[in-house]
């Protein structure tokens, strides 16, 4: 478990280095193709792969900033729970996100960013700490909420140019996978169950 939670951690950092990798290329090499190539257009069905890219397309440096820090420190919180678990909430949180900004967003507006992940990460750190109910996970939930709480109103609109799109269905795609995602507790009873390293069952 403790390599696993090492893993996922060097994940998180691995997905915030290419992320700036990105948006250094695209600011001073390629003035804002990956940008357009890459981000999430909404209504645009030739393209329904960007759910998964626009997530580390950024507009400029200070939008990227911006997100930075959060997406280090929720990510990294997350990844406590280790590398599987980490990865099914990441891709839940991409995709309730994305599918939520191309539904909802204005015809064939372009979205980047990774604020639906940090929205994500926030909604998984708050409900996982309830469903749980142990010390670790209720500790991260009240910090998040004491650092981080001001966060929930960026799921309305306030700023133009500001996806509340992408907040509000990253934040509901992280309680979604704080709730299907089977708790810890249930995982290591099956392992007892099924032979442990033998049967086939691991906590991630």
């Amino acid at each position: 478990m403790k390599q696993s939670r090492i893993t996922a951690i060097l994940t998180v950092t691995g997905m915030l280095a290419a992320m700036w990798v990105f948006e250094l290329l695209d600011s001073f090499l390629l003035f804002g193709t990956l940008d357009q190539r890459f981000g999430l257009q909404a209504w645009d069905f030739e393209g329904p792969w960007t759910v998964f890219t626009a997530p580390f397309m950024h507009g400029n440096l200070e939008h990227l900033i911006g997100n930075s820090l959060p997406f280090l420190v929720l990510g990294s919180l997350v990844a406590f729970s280790g590398l599987g678990r980490f990865l099914l909430t990441t891709l839940i949180v991409i995709v309730v996100s994305g599918v939520g900004v191309w539904l909802f967003s204005s015809p064939f507006s372009l979205t980047v960013g990774a604020s639906g992940l940090v929205f994500g990460y926030f909604g998984y750190t708050v409900l996982r700490g309830i469903i749980e109910r142990k010390t670790i996970d209720i500790v991260i939930m009240i910090c998040v909420v004491l650092f981080y709480g001001t966060m929930i109103w960026g799921v309305l609109p306030q700023y133009p140019g500001v996806s509340w799109q992408a907040h509000l269905f990253g934040f509901m795609g992280g309680l979604l996978a704080a709730y299907v995602l089977p708790r810890r507790e249930r995982r290591r009873q099956l392992n007892q169950g099924y032979g442990g390293a033998q049967g086939g069952y691991y906590a991630a």
